[in-house]
């Protein structure tokens, strides 16, 4: 496991939240679509819808009382840090509602780091060798990693498997995954990280 201290000098750069998500609506609103080559134009539309699904989640996603209850439930300082993209699909659908959880205890300090700008880092959090993201590691004050998730809910990873049995190609493919997404509103997310952060909240009474 890493610690956050050592990745810190290796970081090229962290964003909060809302400066990624800033940051990302000024590269929208002052791209001129008709100048970029069809691979940069794919990407840039990514981006835009993208930016649209994590608004659209922040403006509708309300914590329940019991995840209120546990988030404020955190006495002890914690890094989360946060690999992605602005046009990854999966992390749209995903870091909305991480950031919401955030904003529930001070003690959290939510990081976004851009992973084409941090290779050496996103080389750590490899996924079955892959550089798959969102990639979320929590990290104690010491430093201490507590715990990774990612790069999406384990229910979506399966229904992902089983579009691609059924010969599925993209862009179908995550068309048909975003709707899982849509259906879902994060429930699948919320109850993983639950989990897991219970678990940190746990160890933190035992100490």
């Amino acid at each position: 496991m890493e610690n956050y201290s050592v990745l810190k000098k290796q970081l090229k750069h962290e964003l909060s939240y809302s400066d990624y998500m800033n940051i990302t609506e000024e590269l929208i609103n002052n791209t001129d679509a008709s100048k970029l080559n069809k691979e940069d134009l794919e990407i840039f539309n990514y981006t835009k819808l993208n930016y649209q699904r994590s608004n659209r989640i922040e403006k509708t996603f309300v914590p329940s009382n019991e995840l209120t209850e546990l988030m404020t439930r955190f006495n002890s300082p914690q890094t989360w840090m946060v690999i992605t993209e602005n046009w990854c699909g999966d992390s749209a659908q995903n870091l909305p509602y991480i950031a919401k959880l955030a904003e529930l205890n001070d003690n959290v300090n939510l990081k976004i780091v851009l992973r084409d700008s941090n290779a050496e880092i996103m080389d750590k959090y490899l996924t079955n060798g892959s550089k798959s993201i969102p990639i979320m590691v929590v990290f104690d004050e010491l430093g201490n990693e507590l715990f990774k998730w990612g790069p999406r809910p384990q229910k979506a990873k399966e229904e992902l498997i089983l579009l691609k049995k059924q010969g599925i190609e993209k862009p179908e493919l995550y068309e048909k995954l975003h709707l899982w997404y849509g259906r879902n509103r994060g429930q699948e997310l919320i109850e993983e990280l639950t989990e897991l952060l219970s678990k940190t909240v746990d160890s933190e009474i035992t100490i």
